[in-house]
């Protein structure tokens, strides 16, 4: 009997023995160790570029300057004429209507990236040198409202519709801090539906100092603007905004039609 028992217990002891090696398949000791996980590292952001200063504008007191200026947009044809601009890298100044503005403020805050200058031309294209204070202030407003929610930009120059103006509108922009901008060549695109009649006309009329009256609402217009800045260029005049052009400051309620600096304008 104690034979069977001693027998039993070594049975057992080989067993257990044998399971125990199933869990330390290895020589040495079992040691659990719990694993550690690793942060993965953090790789340091290069900088982002930042955008390029624009270049000063020009002297236009002694180089040929003059100003594109569009004047009832934006329009369906507008979106071409950002093409033919940045091409050639031409900044223009955009008078806009306020009710297109309220109907396409896409095509304005592209013209504001692109650098281009935003104004006023009313609301509704009303004639401010005949309407009273009241129709003034509301046409000019709402532009300006327009313009500042399309773009974040509240613009300072306005250009009457029809070139109409009274002393009651220069108290009134004068009030407002807009100044008044007309224009010294008009080729009445408006008028002439025809790319190369418009493009011989401004490129025969253009001095340094002029500020060029264009509506970039018909497409005859815009196709004229490719042979207008290219035929230009090459006479050596340089294409910058309206308030570049009058040197940056402009008086509000003044109204300004040209760069009149003398007889040393435009040249070297």
């Amino acid at each position: 009997m104690g034979m069977v028992r001693r027998a039993a217990a070594a049975v057992l002891a080989v067993a257990v023995c044998g399971w125990l090696s199933t869990l330390a398949p290895h020589d040495g000791p079992l040691r659990l160790t719990a694993a550690k996980s690793k942060a993965p590292e953090r790789k340091a952001e290069a900088p982002k570029p930042q955008p390029k200063p624009p270049p000063p504008p020009p002297d236009c007191t002694r180089v040929k300057c003059l100003a594109l200026t569009f004047d009832d947009g934006p329009a369906e044809s507008t979106g071409e004429l950002l093409d033919i601009l940045a091409a050639r890298k031409v900044r223009a100044t955009f008078f806009l209507v306020g009710k297109n503005v309220a109907e396409r403020p896409d095509l304005v805050r592209r013209e504001h990236a692109a650098g281009h200058e935003l104004a006023d031309h009313g609301y509704t294209h009303a004639d401010l040198g005949r309407a009273p204070k009241e129709k003034i202030v509301s046409e000019l407003t709402r532009t300006q409202d327009a313009i500042r929610n399309a773009s974040g930009v509240t613009p300072g120059l306005l250009r009457p519709p029809y070139g109409s103006t009274s002393k009651l509108l220069a108290r009134v922009t004068r009030e407002m801090g807009m100044a008044q901008v007309l224009w010294t060549v008009d080729p009445f695109d408006w008028r002439h539906r025809d790319s190369d009649d418009i493009e011989r006309r401004v490129v025969k009329q253009v001095k340094p100092g002029s500020i060029v009256l264009l509506h970039d609402i018909h497409r005859t217009t815009v196709r004229a603007v490719p042979g207008i800045i290219d035929k230009l260029a090459a006479k050596g005049y340089v294409f910058v905004t309206v308030t570049e052009l009058l040197g940056g400051k402009l008086t509000p309620g003044k109204e300004y039609r040209e760069l009149e600096s003398g007889d040393g304008q435009g040249l070297p």
